[in-house]
């Protein structure tokens, strides 16, 4: 049987099993690195495909790495699976379809690779949304998984068309913490040294900031403590913020005017304020390589897909970190029949829909193929690291 027809039916008779993996994980929703039960289902998965299985990696107890070496020389391709779930709405993000499919795309690729040389890895990483060891890509990164890869694979779910790579900005969650002094706020409100005042006014320094700030870039908030009681005057203030641009250094001069907004504020108040990074890992922007892209499109339009032209969403993934390291693709997929906004209740819906279910094997055969293709093309893949070389560099011109 021809490596394509081989791939593409494994995809297929094995389906129900990830369709379950998907709508287990999506009843059992888990946040940024206390996927336990996503990580210990998907990684007893890998180990069943015949994969090398280690849980509890790069500084993540719910991360994981699958290997499966063949026995010829040939390209190391790593595919990435994400499960983690929003705060308070679930799989709203699709993520519970994200690693299944990830996983299918391996296991599938498993069954010519024996024949056509290589390695396959799939990682398992945890929070893509953030949190306080959140966005494991950057981990993965600083700790050299990716060091002797190729090139990466994924498809995010998307809406109810399909798209090719975003170039996602950086983003840089940030903590901003004031302390003053608790006084009664009617009877001796002299004695106080207001640490909401202090926090109020980086708000509206923010809000002023926006005019001259570039159309890339966002800077956004909210209020996490803000004080116990309004007749005590606050001594403890805290804000969580998200500075975002187009490049890690046009996000890092934002993050640097913030600090100066920071101090300015204290200064104004009496307060001491503090500005500090709200998790382990930066989220760097997605640098895409349309080449890489262009061999998953064809593979997805041989399966009978079309695409459409959007405009792409100022969004960030940990992607990027990968991205700036090695060629990667994380193109969206269709998983509905009418639109359905991000990190929203219909999405999350529609992440257990029986379209949504069906991402799973039809990106599954796209993300197999595409792999399939730059181990039997070497010169396809020494053009799309070549061109990806290029992108990096020109990134911050």
């Amino acid at each position: 049987m021809a490596f394509r027809d081989r791939i593409l039916e494994y995809a297929e008779k094995q389906y129900p099993v990830y369709r379950e993996i998907a709508l287990q994980i999506h009843g059992k929703p888990e946040t940024s690195n206390h996927e336990y039960f996503a990580c210990g289902v998907l990684s007893e998965q890998l180990k069943k495909e015949g994969f090398e299985v280690k849980v509890d990696v790069a500084g993540h107890p719910t991360g994981f790495t699958g290997v499966y070496k063949s026995g010829k020389p040939g390209p190391v391709l790593a595919f990435l699976a994400e499960y983690d779930a929003l705060t308070g709405l679930g799989h709203g993000c699709g993520h519970n379809l994200f690693g299944a499919t990830s996983l299918l795309a391996a296991a599938s690729l498993k069954q010519v690779i024996d024949d056509i040389g290589g390695e396959i890895r799939v990682y398992g990483t945890p929070g893509e949304e953030g949190g306080e060891n959140g966005s494991a890509k950057g981990s993965f990164v600083r700790e050299g998984y990716f060091k002797d890869v190729d090139a990466a694979l994924c498809v995010h779910p998307g809406s109810d068309h399909h798209e090719l790579t975003h170039p996602e900005i950086a983003c840089a969650p940030i903590r901003i913490e004031f302390r003053g002094k608790a006084a009664h706020a009617s009877s001796s409100p002299k004695d106080g040294i207001n640490a909401l005042d202090a926090l109020v006014l980086v708000f509206n320094a923010i809000g002023l900031m926006r005019q001259q700030l570039p159309a890339d870039v966002r800077v956004h908030g909210i209020v996490t403590k803000g004080g116990d009681a309004p007749n005590i005057i606050p001594d403890l203030t805290e804000g969580k913020f998200y500075v975002r641009a187009a490049t890690v250094k046009r996000m890092m001069k934002v993050y640097h005017q913030l600090e100066d907004i920071v101090k300015g504020a204290a200064l104004q108040t009496g307060c001491t304020g503090l500005l500090e990074p709200a998790q382990r890992n930066l989220i760097d922007n997605v640098v895409p390589t349309p080449s890489f892209d262009e061999v998953y499109r064809k593979n997805l339009v041989s399966l009978g897909e079309t695409f459409e032209d959007k405009v792409f969403p100022l969004g960030s993934s940990d992607v990027g970190n990968v991205s700036q390291v090695i060629p990667v693709i994380q193109p969206m997929i269709r998983i509905s029949e009418t639109p359905v906004a991000g990190h929203s209740i219909e999405k999350r819906e529609a992440c257990r829909s029986e379209t949504g279910f069906r991402s799973i094997a039809l990106g599954a055969k796209a993300l197999a193929l595409t792999a399939m293709d730059l181990i039997l093309d070497p010169e396809l893949l020494g053009r799309i690291k070549e061109d990806h070389a290029r992108a990096v560099a020109a990134q911050d011109e």
